[in-house]
């Protein structure tokens, strides 16, 4: 009887909304008296990426710098995931700590470290004192338009001006802001509201750590990859990367996404030539069943490190997410498939970039987008020049040694 009265309650919104607020009082409450009272550890780094979903981006570039160099090798880390068990087997290092996200244990070591090394925007029971560094090291840079600079009230989730608050509250706690390039430090300053808070100064502008592996991985490694994922390597590859929709989103589950294409379509047309890799927005609750695409589509989602999707990819497909300025440092061929331009554009979210400079065809139907993958040769020829130039503007502190410009500043 008290299973049942218990599931009845977890549907009723208000009782949802009640429990989130009396969960959210009660962490506040203990990160806030660990951090009063907590000794702060000088050589301890916590790290987590997209709120301990993954083990990925500038994050584990900076750890696995930091593990392999003499300089450290006294210094103690640790790392926060949603499921902590089904990520040990990727850690070897002895001085490595793996925590539940969120737990009593992760909110012991977030007060002790010297050192946070994010990728994301921290909820408020995320509580630092003056000796903590907090390193932000976001997940990319941008073209739809982010926080403070969001103007249109198109989120079904919040508000405009709830958005705006979350983010400057949240840039109050940085210490430091990793930027790849001039243009994202502009975006940056304005979409987190530095400038206001006189924190323009916390910027580094010395290239993104996550793309470093971009450079270095061979050949060997990348056909290991491919392997493990089950990719037929006489294929081509084909990387499929949508961003969420804003006003996608259920109650108690979060933002969904409804797939822009016609799997069944693409596998009739593609599927003898052709494999797809699925990888939907980290803030993207809902799993969409592809096993009946088999050899065919694969869900890419839960891969930890995009960055070897990018590297076993042979053209990147997405709309508005930032993938493509990362994947531009590969040099290969990327389609903007905006089936929804109109809508997304002037009712969600707006650009800061005129789409025209994109180093790659905008394509707004299924028929144009099949045409292009399989014309993709011509395409790559005839957005060589664009594609150039992009990557001067956008891409041109990416060159394999970030990591180490990045430590050498924040240590």
């Amino acid at each position: 009887m008290k299973k049942r009265i218990l599931r009845i309650l977890k549907k009723n919104k208000l009782f949802k909304a009640f429990n989130k607020k009396r969960i959210e009082k009660r962490r506040v409450q203990t990160c806030k008296r660990l951090s009063e009272t907590s000794q702060v550890n000088p050589k301890m780094v916590i790290f987590s990426v997209f709120s301990g979903r993954l083990y990925g981006c500038s994050p584990k570039a900076i750890y696995e710098y930091m593990i392999q160099h003499e300089e450290f090798k006294d210094y103690q880390f640790v790392w926060a995931f949603n499921n902590p068990d089904k990520k040990r087997k990727l850690f070897h290092d002895p001085r490595t700590t793996l925590v539940k996200f969120n737990s009593d244990e992760f909110f012991k070591y977030l007060t002790q470290a010297k050192y946070w090394v994010f990728n994301f925007k921290t909820p408020k029971w995320f509580i630092k004192n003056d000796k903590q560094i907090f390193v932000q090291c976001w997940h990319g840079t941008p073209l739809k338009k982010i926080g403070m600079d969001i103007q249109v009230d198109g989120n079904a989730a919040t508000n405009v001006h709830d958005i705006h608050t979350s983010y400057i509250d949240d840039a109050k706690k940085y210490d430091y802001f990793i930027s790849p390039s001039k243009y994202a430090t502009d975006r940056f300053i304005s979409s987190f509201g530095l400038a206001k808070l006189h924190k323009e100064n916390i910027i580094l502008e010395k290239g993104y750590p996550r793309n470093d592996s971009l450079f270095h991985k061979s050949q060997e490694q990348i056909d290991q990859i491919k392997e493990d994922l089950g990719i037929d390597k006489n294929k081509t590859v084909l990387l499929y990367c949508p961003t969420f929709r804003d006003d996608q989103f259920q109650s108690g589950l979060g933002h969904t996404y409804e797939l822009g294409v016609n799997l069944l379509r693409l596998k009739e047309k593609l599927g003898k030539d052709y494999v797809l890799l699925l990888r939907l927005h980290y803030l993207v609750s809902n799993n969409i069943n592809i096993s009946q695409f088999k050899g065919f589509a694969i869900d890419v989602s839960d891969y930890d490190d995009v960055n070897d999707l990018y590297l076993v990819s042979d053209v990147l497909i997405t709309d508005y997410s930032s993938v493509f300025f990362d994947y531009a440092n590969l040099k290969r061929p990327v389609l903007f498939y905006m089936y929804d331009l109109d809508k997304y554009q002037h009712n969600l979210r707006d650009f800061y970039i005129d789409v025209k400079e994109l180093p790659g065809p905008i394509l707004e139907k299924e028929e144009d987008l099949i045409a292009s993958i399989k014309n993709i040769n011509q395409i790559s020829e005839d957005y060589k020049q664009k594609y150039e130039d992009f990557c001067y503007v956008y891409t041109y502190l990416d060159d394999g040694s970030a990591t180490e410009r990045v430590i050498k500043e924040f240590l």
